[in-house]
């Protein structure tokens, strides 16, 4: 028989938790839960196949997204199948999964942050000429100022002349080729 004096006032500590007793989840929790496992089967499904192969997932789950893949996504049967998919990540640790996708989140954003930079750059030089490659080349000492310049007339040129803008292309691939590489 348990001593009833454990029970009493002052050897209760509200913070004191049941180990035994789970809080019972709400069905408004578990429904988000499931919406959130569903939702990183999404993203899985849209990753491209180079993007697929470096997230960790088990045979099961892998086949399950490529599947998933190759469904008709305005058929009922992708809805369904992105269903299942995330009642088969309730049985998994998603935290290496959400992390993986985390980290090409991250990749892919600096990637853009990159060609942002690289478009503005582009940008400054054709409108502005040599007061905007002075700058550009104190930044990135690999670039030739010679060939900027050249870049620069052609793109002035062909504005002029209403042509297509070819060097304003060749200008961009240059950039990236030499700061990005």
């Amino acid at each position: 028989m348990t001593d009833p004096s454990q029970y009493d006032d002052e050897n209760w500590d509200s913070n004191d938790d049941y180990p035994d007793f789970d809080e019972p989840v709400s069905k408004s929790e578990l429904k988000r839960q499931s919406a959130h496992q569903q939702e990183i089967g999404e993203q899985l499904v849209n990753l491209s196949d180079a993007h697929l192969k470096t997230i960790p997932l088990d045979e099961e789950l892998g086949d399950a997204v490529a599947l998933a893949r190759r469904i008709n996504r305005k058929k009922d049967g992708f809805r369904r199948q992105l269903q299942f998919i995330g009642k088969l990540m309730r049985s998994r640790e998603l935290e290496p999964i959400e992390t993986a996708l985390a980290k090409l989140q991250h990749q892919q954003n600096e990637h853009n942050a990159l060609f942002h930079k690289l478009e503005k750059a582009r940008d400054a030089i054709a409108d502005q000429g040599d007061s905007a490659i002075e700058p550009l080349l104190s930044d990135y000492p690999q670039l030739e100022r010679q060939k900027l310049r050249h870049f620069y007339r052609a793109i002035v040129k062909e504005r002029s002349n209403n042509k297509p803008p070819k060097a304003y292309r060749e200008l961009f691939q240059y950039l990236k080729g030499a700061i990005v590489e």
